[in-house]
């Protein structure tokens, strides 16, 4: 995501000389770590064959987790990567936001830590239904929370077509401020 948001800025040459639709950018800002990911995953599958673990069937799902991983990082940077381009000291402060998103996220802790009472304002995070979505997958943990996957797969639309709209409006004006 910190990649993609900055992506307009690190191709500023390109975007003055040429016409191309600058959606690129930021999607391959974001596309590109799956390289990474896919190597990461293969050693990953070693271990489970290693150690003689034997994933269920939700392991199947991955790849829609996976999908809505991307989504909800190209959903972000097609609003930050604008806001960049015009505010410089957006780029400083997206190490910092992404910092203090992921303490927002279940990333070490599961929502069942969460109060109940706080779930469903807790699950407007478009990243948490992406987390634990993992979790269950790869993990096996048993989970109550598919509605907390529907609330963040529709957050992430959200995000996703808010954001196309605004980056497709500050577009035209890349060239000149960049």
């Amino acid at each position: 995501m910190a990649r993609s948001s900055n992506s307009l800025l690190g191709d500023a040459p390109l975007i003055e000389k040429v016409y191309f639709p600058r959606l690129i950018l930021p999607l391959s800002g974001v596309v590109s770590p799956l390289v990474d990911f896919f190597v990461s995953f293969l050693i990953l599958v070693g271990m489970i064959l290693w150690y003689g673990i034997t994933p269920s069937w939700s392991v199947l799902t991955l790849p829609l987790f996976l999908l809505l991983a991307l989504l909800t990082a190209l959903a972000v940077s097609l609003w930050l990567s604008p806001l960049n381009v015009w505010y410089r000291d957006i780029g400083y402060t997206i190490p910092f936001l992404i910092q203090i998103w992921m303490y927002a996220s279940p990333v070490v802790y599961p929502v069942s830590l969460v109060p109940e009472r706080w779930r469903p304002l807790y699950s407007l995070n478009p990243i948490v239904g992406v987390i634990e979505g993992f979790r269950w997958a790869l993990l096996g943990k048993a989970t109550s929370a598919m509605w907390v996957w529907g609330m963040s797969t529709l957050m992430v639309l959200t995000l996703l077509a808010g954001g196309l709209a605004f980056f497709k409006r500050m577009e035209r004006t890349f060239a000149d401020v960049v």
